[in-house]
């Protein structure tokens, strides 16, 4: 599979979920206590992201 999700510790020992699509990083989340809540991203993430408006703010 070319993309996935990837739940990471960053530096600070925070749980990030993070989108790689052919190894490279698309984006992260903020850092989460807790690994359950990074989980909780990724699924808001599938939810809620195929219909998100996209935004041009430049």
């Amino acid at each position: 599979m070319a993309h996935k999700f990837v739940i990471e510790k960053n530096k600070a020992g925070e749980f990030v979920a993070k989108f790689k699509y052919n190894s490279e990083i698309m984006f992260w989340t903020e850092g989460y206590s807790s690994k359950a809540s990074a989980k909780e991203a990724i699924e808001s993430l599938k939810k809620n992201g195929p219909g998100a408006e996209v935004e041009d703010a430049s």
